[in-house]
């Protein structure tokens, strides 16, 4: 019977992505699916850092819905822009601390699999989910890296469908970023 939830998860992720690279609000409710469901798949498959992600994806999905509808100046669809150097001067110190207080805590108190490692892909997750809420087109440089560490990390839990999903964010990650340019430089 739990068979159907990474396929389901996987194909949620697809969709999720795909649709953001083409800026859908749509793309939104699919995130939050996604969500509820490997927030189960990887508290099965020990890996907490991810697990506790879900949630915050989940807050962050409601969050980048409502910014991508009414964000924008005068409450209208918010645009794509770049990030900042401020941006990089407190989001790199940022999820360096997160990484080494979440994988400090799952290395001590949980039988993480992967404790620093999943907590850095973790923390750095967050900053790319967060600054794709803001529609930074950088958004997809920094998730073109963590999916690799992803794609590594979960062949070696076993979750091989999972691996391939990001495997796939990969490619669509670079697809966004060729996409969401080519919207910064005709607006």
């Amino acid at each position: 019977m739990e068979n159907w939830l990474e396929p389901a998860g996987v194909l949620t992720g697809i969709l999720t992505v795909w649709l953001s690279t083409r800026q859908k609000i749509s793309a939104w409710p699919v995130a939050l699916l996604n969500a509820a469901l490997y927030f189960v798949i990887f508290q099965r498959g020990q890996l907490y850092a991810n697990m506790g992600l879900q949630v915050i994806y989940f807050g962050l999905s409601c969050y980048g819905w409502y910014e991508w509808k009414f964000g924008g100046a005068g409450r209208t669809e918010l645009p794509v822009t770049r990030a900042t150097r401020r941006h990089a001067a407190w989001l790199v110190p940022l999820g360096i601390i997160g990484a080494v207080v979440l994988g400090f805590t799952l290395s001590r108190s949980t039988d993480a699999q992967l404790p620093w490692l999943d907590s850095a892909a973790t923390s750095t997750s967050l900053i790319a989910q967060w600054m794709m809420t803001r529609k930074l087109l950088e958004n997809w440089l920094v998730w073109v890296t963590v999916d690799v560490v992803y794609v590594g990390m979960f062949l070696y839990a076993g979750l091989h469908l999972t691996a391939g999903l990001y495997a796939v964010f990969f490619f669509l990650a670079a697809t966004g970023y060729v996409q969401w340019k080519r919207t910064l430089r005709t607006a």
